[in-house]
């Protein structure tokens, strides 16, 4: 029994390949989604503009994003998520190699734009691809996998775009960036789409019928399934982004932590959130209780959060308890994009990822004015406790809306 199981969940190598690929350029999403932080001094001084002028660029950029994405979404089950998801990654990297090359601040911005066109078709066409050649006894290992790849980008960029930065400046770091984004663009096109396993195509079928899914275009997204997973996304985007940008000042007006120790605090839990995404991956292939598992790491990483909030802790607790807030979140994240997916008619897998991964962009616009409001206001420990509580009404989100669904 254990064997047949065995091969029966063995990819194909064509399908791990593409897989490869698809992770490849998520990890490119997220490595140029960062491209202007480490560098933004130095832009900065090269356009002579403000940080207020300059920071238009990543307005324009999660505008642009935030729009645009589930139309492209739409395009995806279409036209087909690959040929997207190539002109998506060029139309990116060709966008950062013109605003390494080309000196003016306007086309800088305009090329922002253009990036953020191309940045709304990972989501949607990453998960449709996914979903369809990976088998589904290994797909939450494969989800897992995919939101690991856009970690690694956003860890590996800071590092390289100031080595980068430090040999041909700021404009080589772009253009730098750019060729290593056309080069995992070439590994992408290099790796046509396989013919989907009919096994894989007959259990998608399956799965619509016993959830009683019905493909109802643009109406589908409106359905309280579909909007449920949007707020999810939202709400963990408005907890996850500010706790993230605020939790070294917020340590440091609360508690008197250092500088130091409130940095490692964050490197931990940054990095036990890419643990958690991993061990969240066999977690989620070993139960058909996604939303139990959401619901459990979301209490779980609230709890902690509000704690650290509430008590000062030594610093070496205060590192592990923010490990284990970080574990605990990043284990949902596969079995979130489980639920997604189990509420999701096969032929609409790029329009309902598109959709609620907008979630990310309205979260990312919000939660920097919310938590930053409580900073300037001389509320610190508010920002422990709101990212707890969002935690908590995120719980809501899963628990009403999937906790009796069959998600495997």
């Amino acid at each position: 029994m254990t064997q047949t199981i065995s091969v029966r969940s063995r990819m194909r190598p064509a399908e791990s390949r593409l897989i490869a690929a698809v992770c490849g350029a998520h990890m490119m999403s997220h490595y140029y989604m960062l491209m202007l932080a480490p560098l933004l001094a130095f832009v900065r001084a090269d356009f002579d503009v403000s940080y207020t002028k300059l920071a238009l660029a990543l307005t324009v950029f999660n505008v642009v994003s935030g729009l645009l994405q589930t139309p492209v979404g739409f395009l995806v089950d279409r036209v087909g998520a690959r040929v997207v998801l190539i002109v998506g990654l060029a139309l990116s990297s060709t966008a950062f190699a013109i605003a390494g090359i080309v000196d003016s601040y306007w086309v800088f911005i305009a090329m922002y734009g253009v990036a953020g066109l191309g940045n709304t078709v990972y989501h949607p066409s990453d998960y449709s691809l996914l979903s369809h050649h990976a088998p589904s006894e290994r797909l939450s290992h494969v989800f897992s996998f995919h939101t690991f790849a856009g970690m690694v980008g956003s860890a590996i960029a800071p590092v390289t775009l100031l080595y980068m930065q430090s040999m041909f400046g700021w404009r080589g770091a772009y253009i730098g960036a750019a060729i290593f984004g056309f080069l995992v663009l070439l590994a992408l096109i290099a790796q046509p789409e396989p013919a989907m396993d009919p096994t894989h195509a007959a259990k998608a079928a399956a799965k619509a019928r016993k959830n009683n899914i019905i493909d109802t275009g643009w109406r589908l997204l409106i359905t309280p399934a579909i909007l449920l997973n949007l707020g999810y996304f939202i709400l963990t985007s408005i907890m996850g982004g500010g706790l993230n940008t605020y939790l070294v000042v917020a340590l440091g007006a609360l508690h008197a932590t250092s500088t130091d120790i409130a940095n490692v605090a964050l490197t931990a839990l940054l990095a036990m959130n890419a643990v958690g995404v991993l061990a969240g991956g066999f977690l989620a292939a070993r139960t058909s209780h996604h939303a139990a598992v959401a619901a459990s790491g979301l209490t779980m990483g609230g709890i902690v959060t509000a704690l650290v909030g509430l008590l000062n802790f030594s610093p070496a607790l205060l590192i592990l308890l923010m490990g284990i807030s970080g574990f605990c979140v990043g284990a949902t994240y596969p079995s979130r994009d489980m639920l997604v997916r189990a509420v999701t008619p096969p032929t609409a897998y790029g329009l309902v990822f598109g959709f609620v991964s907008t979630g990310f962009n309205i979260g990312a616009s919000i939660a920097p004015i919310i938590y930053g409001m409580l900073m300037d206001h001389g509320q610190p420990r508010a920002v422990f406790l709101l990212s707890a509580a969002v935690s908590i009404l995120c719980v809501s989100t899963v628990t009403f809306g999937f906790s009796r669904r069959e998600t495997r």
